[in-house]
């Protein structure tokens, strides 16, 4: 057997070992991460890079849809109380085509067609968070302005343009439709032809064919805010993808580089150990020494 005339080197080494392997520990439990810098495992590293922009890319897009539903569903609610103030209209312009009302009766049915018609205008420059949501891309403005001039009662100040918000990678989808299509089109204006019924139930004249212009009107109307529900039925389904891949991003994460903390633990408890038997080896090695040499 050979014996080591100077072991100090071989204990110096351990305790840099011992020390090394306490502050790894330490670390995995400190951040539940095995893999803290590209050296601890490259390949991992660079997987848990691509992992973590997809995971950005990922939260972006949810955080556009989360902005989307909510001008969807308040666009779509108000589609469903401008149907149910045309079919007040309509009710109205039945009642006053029937023939057996007086004078003051057709005008009570008048003013009521006029709030009726105000607030329809009012719904049309309906905002969300600021923007207007039937304006096209010109948001900012209300799309519809008061004008006694124009057979409707109304002209339309916003453009033609839709808003297309990205949901996905290579996946965008129309977030609105302008005013001009949807309220304003051509041979389905239904202020035009809410304007019409209230004028006819003035002059008590044309009420039928009126009533029946608004109910083309208002079918149109009808059939073009499917596309608010299909929009809003496209964002939740996203929505539900995103969230599953988000899920398998963060299960892939932990498995490329989550610590197992059980077992950081044990080794920060064995790194310990070594070392301070390292250091209690290195201090009588130390004291041999120096007695050696008083002697």
């Amino acid at each position: 057997m050979r014996v080591n005339p100077n072991p100090m080197p071989d204990l110096m080494a351990a305790l840099n070992q011992t020390e090394l392997e306490e502050q790894e520990a330490s670390l995995q439990l400190s951040t539940g991460l095995s893999v803290n810098e590209p050296s601890d495992n490259p390949t991992a590293a660079a997987l848990l890079v691509e992992n973590n922009d997809q995971a950005t890319f990922t939260a972006g897009y949810l955080q556009s849809i989360s902005a989307v539903q909510g001008q969807l569903s308040t666009a779509n609610s108000t589609f469903s109380s401008m149907q149910t103030a045309l079919q007040q209209a309509l009710s109205l312009g039945v009642e006053a085509g029937g023939g057996t009302l007086s004078s003051s009766d057709l005008a009570a049915i008048v003013n009521q067609l006029q709030g009726i018609q105000s607030q329809l205008v009012s719904m049309a420059n309906t905002s969300y968070q600021g923007h207007y949501l039937f304006a096209g891309t010109a948001t900012s403005t209300p799309p519809y302005v008061a004008d006694s001039t124009s057979p409707s009662g109304v002209d339309y100040v916003g453009n033609n343009d839709v808003n297309r918000v990205s949901i996905g990678t290579g996946y965008a989808i129309a977030v609105n439709m302008p005013g001009s299509q949807l309220f304003s089109a051509s041979g389905n204006d239904v202020f035009l032809a809410v304007n019409n019924l209230i004028q006819a139930v003035q002059s008590n004249t044309g009420i039928e064919s009126a009533v029946t212009a608004l109910g083309s009107a208002t079918n149109y109307l009808s059939a073009q805010g499917v596309f608010y529900g299909n929009a809003l039925s496209q964002a939740t389904s996203q929505t539900n993808y995103l969230n599953a891949a988000k899920l398998q991003l963060s299960q892939q994460q932990t498995a490329l580089g989550g610590a197992n903390l059980a077992v950081a633990a044990t080794n920060l408890s064995q790194a310990q150990t070594d070392n301070q038997a390292a250091l209690a080896a290195i201090s009588k090695m130390s004291q041999d020494n120096l007695f050696d040499y008083l002697t």
